[in-house]
C-alpha cells in the first residue's frame, strides 16, 4: 500500500469531517481505524478544534507526520456519515486507497445544496416557529417576507466574505429592522416580536452547542472549551444584531412619524 497517499486519504477523512462539525472523538476514530490499514508500526492521529496532526512511523524508516490546520467549520451531517461510509468500506477492504482517496476528494468538491435550496431552507426556518411561539396564520404569512430579507443578508456577507461574528450579528439586524417595518406597515395587526423569535433560529448554534457538550463528556475538554466559547460569541452576536437593530429602527420612525406629524401641524 502506498502509505503516503494513505496518510493523504486519512487526513483529508479528518478534514471534511472536522469543518463539517462532527465531535473530535467521532473524528479520531475514523482517522484511527483507516490507520490501522497500514504497515506501519506506530500510527497516531490527535485532533484539535482547530486542526489535526498524523504520524506514521516504523522504527527502521522515518517517520512521516501531516498537520492540517480547520481554519472554517459548519455543519453538514450528511459529509460525516458519507466519509463514515468510505471508512468503513475502506476498513472492510472493499475500497482500495486509492478509490478511497478519490471518492473523499469528490465529498470534499460537492455542493450539495444549491443557492436557491438554502434560500428555500431558511425562509422555512423562519415559519417553522411561529405557532409555538404563539403566532398566527397572519404572522405566518409576513415572516416569509422576514426569512426572504434574513437569506439576502446572508448571501450579502457571504459575497463580502465577512466573519462570523459580523455575518450573524448582520443578518440579526436585519430580521429586527424587517420584522418591527413589517409590523408597523402591515395593514393588519401582527407581532414583530413573534416573526423576530422565529426567524432567529437559523442563527442559534444548537447543534455546535451539542457537539460542545459532547466533546466535554467524552473528555476533549480543550475543544468543547473552544466550541463552548464559540456558541457563546454567537449567541452574543445575535442579540446584538437584534437589539441594535430594534433600536435602530425605533429611532428612524420616531424620527420619521414626528417629522411628519408637524409637516401635518397647522401652526
Amino acid at each position: 500500500m502506498d502509505e503516503k497517499l494513505l496518510l493523504k486519504a486519512v487526513v483529508l477523512a479528518g478534514e471534511i469531517m472536522l469543518s463539517s462539525g462532527a465531535e473530535v472523538s467521532r473524528v479520531e476514530n475514523t482517522m484511527q481505524f483507516m490507520l490501522r490499514r497500514s504497515n506501519c508500526e506506530v500510527t497516531e492521529a490527535v485532533v484539535l478544534a482547530t486542526g489535526l496532526f498524523v504520524t506514521m512511523a516504523d522504527p527502521g524508516g522515518e517517520p512521516m507526520t501531516f498537520s492540517k490546520r480547520i481554519p472554517a467549520r459548519s455543519t453538514n451531517i450528511n459529509r460525516i456519515c458519507r466519509v463514515n461510509e468510505v471508512s468503513r468500506q475502506f476498513c472492510h477492504m472493499e475500497l482500495t486507497v486509492e478509490e478511497a482517496y478519490e471518492e473523499l476528494k469528490r465529498i470534499q468538491k460537492e455542493i450539495l445544496y444549491k443557492p436557491w435550496m438554502k434560500l428555500a431552507g431558511i425562509i422555512g426556518i423562519s415559519v417553522s416557529f411561529i405557532f409555538i411561539y404563539g403566532g398566527n396564520f397572519l404572522d405566518l404569512s409576513t415572516s416569509v417576507l422576514v426569512g426572504i430579507c434574513m437569506a439576502a443578508a446572508d448571501r450579502f456577507t457571504k459575497i463580502l466574505r465577512l466573519n462570523d461574528f459580523s455575518t450573524t450579528a448582520f443578518c440579526g439586524f436585519v430580521v429586527a429592522f424587517s420584522a418591527m417595518l413589517i409590523q408597523e406597515l402591515c395593514p393588519f395587526k401582527v407581532s414583530g416580536d413573534v416573526m423576530i423569535m422565529s426567524a432567529i433560529m437559523y442563527l442559534v448554534p444548537g447543534i455546535p452547542f451539542t457537539t460542545a457538550a459532547r466533546d466535554t463528556i467524552n473528555g476533549d475538554y480543550a475543544a468543547g472549551s473552544a466550541r463552548m466559547l464559540e456558541c457563546i460569541v454567537v449567541a452574543l452576536a445575535v442579540a446584538v444584531g437584534v437589539g441594535f437593530g430594534m433600536v435602530c429602527f425605533r429611532t428612524l420612525w420616531g424620527a420619521v412619524r414626528h417629522g411628519a406629524v408637524r409637516l401635518s401641524d397647522p401652526g
